[in-house]
């Protein structure tokens, strides 16, 4: 007992603490350059939309407007949409608006693949009919293509915040924080594993189809650009603007989709988890030791417990899980306020280690394609407070290694 309990605690420690550490000292001690200079490729933007109608004509509106003049082609994909959307677009009439409709629904990788075989820029912008796109931040994304050896770049993803209940906001603050900071350390010392699926940017000699059904376009295309010699990176002054779900279901839900999603990905692409991966070593740590984390969590409970009996210290330890985990579960369903405040952070890791457990059920277990459960619980928010909307672009999580970054 003795022995599972220091290897979960170690499991534990090195997934959300080591790896982390080891993430930060690479990136200080063996970064990698790339150059970054002003270029301006032709670029083709591609937008996967299922049942997109109510947002779909501001977005349009968005990208026509956008200020790269090298944006040749916008390819809005409707996937199986039932809402108008394709109504929508069969009224488009912009000479670079260019509409596919798929009249049967295939999942966003079908949607996807039709995009980028319908494009014929050197560079390919994959956006989401969500985010908002700051000025200037195409221009910054595609620079990054000034060195060759770049094949994929990804921008900073800065949320918006509105009436967000307290584990959300520890979701989309605190956590998202560290989640960035991991990110560019892994982008400074060797290449992203994923990127933000809203607002990323590949060559597209380097484009790869993706396996039907496939969730996770913004990993499978980066680690197979990766296997490819080139190199995937995070630009954090190409900026895009999007919304955190206000609540902690909604986010739950999210996750429970994109983990869901990993462990797809490792079943229709097993070689990400060969040897032969070039970012190996940053995908076990950063994603697969992840999706391990709930069961160590639970073997430390059961071995802390099967120990407490003539031991303070596993004794503590028990006691400070027992006690520890339903306030974070009580924080939650009765929404006290102060108690919710409080246990926010931990309300926040449960749900994240909670989503993973359900992650594996629908993986296993959901009948059909497994695209099917990749549907949006986010109500319409497009409208942001007037303090958000006026107040100065937050400045982006600051990298590690500042002279080290191109």
């Amino acid at each position: 007992m003795r022995l599972i309990f220091w290897l979960s605690m170690a499991g534990l420690l090195y997934t959300y603490a080591g790896y982390p550490a080891v993430a930060w000292l690479l990136a200080r001690l063996r970064p990698r350059r790339w150059a970054a200079a002003p270029i301006s490729p032709g670029v083709s933007i591609v937008l996967a939309v299922h049942n997109g109608a109510a947002r779909l004509e501001g977005q349009i509106e968005r990208l026509l407007a956008l200020d790269y003049p090298g944006i040749e082609e916008i390819i809005i994909v409707s996937d199986g949409s039932t809402d108008g959307t394709a109504e929508l677009l069969a009224r488009q009439s912009h000479p670079r608006l260019t509409t596919i409709i798929l009249e049967e629904q295939g999942g966003k990788a079908v949607a996807v693949n039709a995009g980028m075989n319908r494009a014929t820029a050197e560079i390919i912008l994959f956006v989401d009919i969500r985010p908002e796109i700051a000025p200037g931040a195409v221009e910054q994304l595609v620079s990054n293509f000034a060195d060759p050896k770049v094949g994929c770049v990804t921008g900073e993803l800065i949320l918006r915040h509105g009436s967000h209940d307290a584990a959300s906001a520890a979701v989309g603050g605190i956590y998202w924080r560290y989640e960035k900071w991991i990110r560019t350390c892994e982008s400074i010392f060797s290449s992203l594993v994923g990127v933000y699926g809203g607002f990323y940017a590949i060559r597209r000699s380097c484009a790869v189809p993706q396996p039907a059904g496939m969730i996770l376009d913004d990993m499978f295309q980066p680690l197979a650009i990766i296997r490819q010699g080139y190199r995937s990176v995070l630009d954090p002054r190409a900026c895009v603007y999007d919304t955190w779900p206000a609540r902690i279901e909604e986010e739950f839900h999210r996750k429970v989709r994109t983990l869901a999603g990993n462990f797809q990905l490792f079943q229709l692409a097993p070689w990400t988890l060969s040897w032969r991966n070039p970012v190996f070593f940053q995908l076990v740590s950063h994603k697969l030791l992840r999706l391990a984390a709930p069961y160590l969590l639970i073997l430390l409970l059961v071995s802390s417990l099967a120990l407490a009996r003539g031991s303070f210290f596993y004794a503590a330890f028990a006691l400070l899980q027992i006690l520890g985990w339903p306030i974070a579960v009580a924080a939650l369903r009765f929404r006290i306020p102060v108690l919710h405040r409080f246990a926010a952070a931990a309300s926040a890791l449960l749900v994240l280690e909670a989503a993973a457990v359900a992650g594996l059920y629908k993986f296993l277990f959901t009948r059909g394609p497994l695209w099917k459960i990749w549907t949006s619980n986010q109500p319409a928010a497009d409208a942001v407070t007037a303090e958000t909307e006026n107040s100065a672009p937050p400045k982006p999580f600051a990298a590690p290694a500042e002279n080290d970054r191109v």
